[in-house]
């Protein structure tokens, strides 16, 4: 293994160290530097290429234990310590032996975010180019929280992860085993917040917790420099991933900079890119950090993966682009009635009337969540047994009688009570095949709490962002539950926020779904056109 560890002293004095693969030859070469809180021997190969990968493709690789991990000084943090030392380590990593003074910055969730921030407004601060995936700005609605609910298995795990990697740091190899155990035996779900609370009691996933996530207050939303938008920027997410939201907010803002980054979503989890995308990441930094890359090929600025075939798309960011050609979109709007979803043409009034149902949720047995972007298990699932359940309700639409292929976020609107104070609306996306396989597309939840609840009022869900793809004769499917455990904490019906799963305290709660007026609508993606126009099939990318 050709590598060798160098370390870098921060502004306050603080070393941190790095792991320098380097290509064979005499260089100079551009550097490509991922900050990372888990060891830089991972170097994030679960999901990206190994550094040396890219060393022999002409690129000194850095990889960086982040202040207060791994061997490097300091106190951990969190996303807070990492502007100063974003800054600091891209003017040190100009100027490695063997550099030729261009960087350019990689990696996923965590280190995504390191590459948003630097305190530098412009210059040697700011990397040259950079493809941040599976990130986004705001740690409520990015990183911890949706529909005013917090992600329950996701947010533990994770932080019982960085709380596990501190208890290395000190020593304290009890501690670590306690949380390893908690882990693999699921225990964690209903003890891990005490452990969080003993083990790691500053760390940031318990200040999440500790915050409401209906509210802002308490909660920080970061803010890259305005020259940051201006660079080369490949931004990656996928459909099965937690962080999507924030991989479209940061298209939607570059673009909005007057910029043209690229987006690529692919059918992936968070950690499970299955086919990835290492060509292309390979050809951006060709084409914005070596000698000649002008010869490198620009590719199409946004191309998605349908999750049904595996196939690729160029999405055109505007309508009336050359080379598109139209989708086949028999509509984007749904009324609910009675057990049914019923199509309608845009603009279209709700049918009157409408129907009452009732949904008994029973603490003892809480419908689970499976799958989509929130689950330990995340990813397509079938989910024929829990529509089959007394306790979720479903609509389901007439067979398609053409195919239906676009791009949107779906959206619930739909008059709700209940008889205690606090419930949850948790919705799924479904689609029924040929054969009556119930494949699940897309989630969401909605999180009630407080005397509010006792009125039957509107409620909104909005679910994961999709690529929908449906065939003629296949049915579209809404299903409602008032509970999604462990992927949301179990709602206990007293108007308090939850907190882990069932217990002896958790009510019974009904809730009465009133369908009169109710839609399901698909709302087109931010800055990404719903499905009206698209280039032919694309190559992966």
């Amino acid at each position: 293994m050709h590598w060798r560890d160098a370390w870098l002293s921060c502004r306050d004095g603080v070393g941190l160290v790095s792991r320098i693969w380097q290509p064979p030859g005499a260089g100079p070469w551009p550097v490509l530097l991922m900050r990372q809180p888990y060891g830089r021997a991972i170097a994030s190969t679960p999901t990206l290429p190994h550094p040396l990968w890219f060393a022999r493709e002409g690129f000194l690789v850095v990889v960086q234990d982040v202040r207060g991990q791994g061997d490097s000084q300091g106190t951990f943090g969190g996303f807070a310590q990492e502007a100063p030392d974003t800054a600091d380590s891209l003017r040190w990593a100009r100027r490695l032996p063997g550099a030729n003074g261009r960087v350019g910055m990689l990696g996923f969730s965590y280190q995504g975010l390191t590459q948003l921030l630097s305190d530098a407004q412009d210059g040697d601060g700011l990397p040259d180019c950079l493809a941040p995936a599976m990130a986004g700005l705001d740690e409520r609605h990015h990183w911890a929280s949706s529909g005013g609910a917090h992600w329950w298995a996701l947010g533990l795990g994770w932080g019982l992860q960085l709380a596990a990697l501190q208890c290395r740091r000190r020593g304290d190899q009890e501690g670590w085993w306690r949380i390893r155990r908690s882990l693999e035996t699921g225990a964690f779900l209903q003890e891990g917040a005490e452990l969080l609370e003993e083990l790691d009691p500053a760390g940031m996933a318990r200040r999440w917790l500790g915050h409401d996530p209906h509210q802002a207050a308490g909660w920080i939303r970061h803010e890259p420099a305005a020259a940051l938008w201006q660079r080369p920027m490949l931004l990656i997410g996928g459909w099965y991933d937690p962080h999507l939201e924030g991989v479209l907010e940061l298209w939607k803002r570059g673009r909005q900079a007057g910029a043209n980054p690229l987006l690529r979503i692919g059918a992936w989890t968070h950690l499970n890119w299955r086919d990835g995308i290492d060509g292309q990441l390979l050809r951006f930094f060709q084409r914005h950090l070596q000698p000649g890359a002008t010869a490198v090929a620009a590719a199409a600025p946004a191309m998605v993966q349908d999750p049904s075939d595996g196939q690729w798309w160029s999405v055109a960011p505007s309508a009336g682009e050359a080379g598109v050609t139209p989708a086949l979109e028999p509509g984007r709007r749904w009324h609910l009635s009675a057990e049914a979803l019923v199509l309608a043409a845009d603009g279209r009034a709700p049918a009157p009337g409408g129907q009452r149902r009732w949904l008994v949720h029973d603490p003892w047995r809480a419908v689970p969540g499976r799958g989509g972007h929130l689950g330990l298990d995340a990813g397509p699932c079938e989910r024929s047994d829990l529509d089959q359940r007394r306790d979720v309700a479903c609509f389901t639409s007439a067979p398609l009688e053409r195919p239906l292929r676009l791009l949107a976020r779906p959206r619930l609107r739909l008059r709700v009570g209940a008889d205690q104070p606090g419930f949850d609306l948790c919705a799924a996306l479904v689609r029924v095949s040929l054969d009556g396989a119930a494949h699940q597309l897309s989630t969401g939840v909605a999180r009630q709490l407080g005397e509010g609840c006792l009125q039957a009022h509107w409620r909104q869900v909005w679910l994961q962002p999709l690529l929908l793809h449906l065939q003629a004769g296949e049915r579209l499917r809404l299903a409602l539950a008032a509970a999604a455990w462990p992927q949301v904490a179990v709602n206990p019906g007293s108007g308090e926020q939850p907190w882990g799963g069932s217990g002896p305290h958790h009510r019974v709660i009904t809730l009465e779904l009133n369908s009169a007026g109710a839609e399901l609508s698909l709302e087109p993606l931010d800055d990404l056109d719903p499905g009206a126009h698209w280039a032919h099939p694309s190559p992966a990318p």
